[in-house]
C-alpha cells in the first residue's frame, strides 16, 4: 500500500517536472527576446546620449543569457543556433547582429528605432505563447502522471 503511493507521487511529480522541461524553449524564447528589446534601448540610450563605442558597451554588459552569448560571438559568423527560434526569427537576428556597429549614428539610430516596434511585439507574443503553452505542458505532465497512477492502481 505505502509502496504503491510512495510510486504513485513520485511518478506524478516526475511527469509534472517532464512537463516542466518541455516547456523550457517557450521560457528560453522569451528570455532572448525580453533580452534582445532592452539591449536595443539601451544600444539606442548610448547611440543618441553619451556615444561609447558598441565594443565598450558589450564590454560592460553583465547579463548573461542566449542572447548576450550570441552578442559577444556575433563576429565569428552571423549564423545564429538557437533551436527555440524559426528559421526567419534567425535571420532577422542575423541581420539585426550585422547591423550593430555598421554604418553612422544616424542610419543606426534610424534602423534600431524602426526595430525597437518589432522587438516589442515579439517580446508581448513570447511571453503570450510561454504563458500558454507554459502552463499547458505543466498540465499535460500533470496528467499524465496521473493517468500513470490509475493504470498502477
Amino acid at each position: 500500500m505505502w509502496l504503491k503511493l510512495l510510486i504513485s507521487v513520485g511518478l506524478v511529480i516526475f511527469c509534472t517536472f517532464l512537463g516542466y522541461l518541455a516547456a523550457g524553449k517557450y521560457r528560453a524564447r522569451k528570455k532572448f527576446f525580453a533580452q534582445m528589446t532592452a539591449f536595443n534601448d539601451l544600444y539606442l540610450n548610448e547611440l543618441t546620449y553619451s556615444r561609447r563605442t558598441l565594443k565598450e558597451l558589450i564590454a560592460e554588459t553583465r547579463e548573461s543569457g542566449d542572447f548576450f552569448d550570441v552578442l559577444q560571438r556575433r563576429k565569428d559568423g552571423p549564423e545564429i543556433r538557437l533551436q527555440y527560434l524559426s528559421a526567419e526569427e534567425k535571420k532577422e537576428c542575423a541581420d539585426y547582429f550585422k547591423m550593430l556597429g555598421a554604418g553612422d549614428s544616424f542610419s543606426q539610430k534610424n534602423y534600431f528605432s524602426a526595430k525597437k516596434q518589432a522587438l516589442e511585439s515579439k517580446k508581448a507574443e513570447s511571453e503570450k505563447v510561454a504563458a500558454e503553452r507554459g502552463g499547458l505542458y505543466l498540465k499535460l505532465g500533470l496528467l499524465a502522471g496521473l493517468a500513470f497512477v490509475i493504470l498502477i492502481v
